[in-house]
């Protein structure tokens, strides 16, 4: 079985992931809490309009997956001798979850990417077939060196830069989902 992988929201409501956009009519509470987290940087409130090709979409109209355990973005840092919360909780998505969703993944090079005001090159996204989907097993270098560069320079830096994203369009129910903490080495 193929996983996706999505943090467990601090204030969870039912069980259904919501994209951002979708909070602001179910959870108005919530979605403001929430899209604080885009007024941390003078460029990050541009992603609030970011268009997504061949989804057809905003930025935050679609719910966004990591396609790698966790524990090699918590490896990746603490390796670094950067630390973090340990205990940090992730759902543990079957990728057939997606089926039912127009879903996307989106490759997030180093080389394509030019910041989170600039468009996302429409070969960067690529639509998912989810039976054909394989998760990462490595996180990409470029990932690690932001990691190093970002923690040498004293930046608070996000966590999931270059990594692909799995952007799908539409709820996900997590009610029978496993949870787990990024902290677990997966192979144990």
């Amino acid at each position: 079985m193929n996983y996706i992988y999505h943090m467990v929201p601090k204030n969870m409501k039912g069980s259904e992931l919501h994209p951002l956009n979708e909070l602001k009519n179910e959870y108005p509470e919530l979605f403001e809490r929430y899209i604080q987290k885009y007024f941390d940087h003078p460029e990050r409130p541009k992603l609030l309009e970011k268009k997504i090709p061949k989804l057809d979409c905003l930025w935050n109209d679609v719910l966004h997956f990591l396609p790698i355990h966790p524990y090699h973005v918590y490896k990746a840092i603490t390796d670094l001798g950067i630390k973090t919360k340990k205990e940090q909780q992730f759902y543990k998505v079957p990728i057939d979850k997606l089926q039912s969703n127009k879903t996307a993944i989106y490759l997030y090079s180093k080389e394509k990417y030019d910041g989170p005001s600039a468009d996302i090159d429409m070969s960067e996204i690529k639509i998912l077939n989810t039976d054909e989907y394989k998760e990462l097993i490595e996180l990409p270098r470029d990932t690690i060196e932001y990691y190093r560069v970002e923690n040498e320079k004293g930046n608070r830096f996000g966590l999931f830069p270059y990594i692909p994203h799995i952007l799908s369009l539409g709820k996900v129910n997590v009610e029978d989902v496993e949870v787990i903490t990024w902290n677990e080495n997966q192979n144990k």
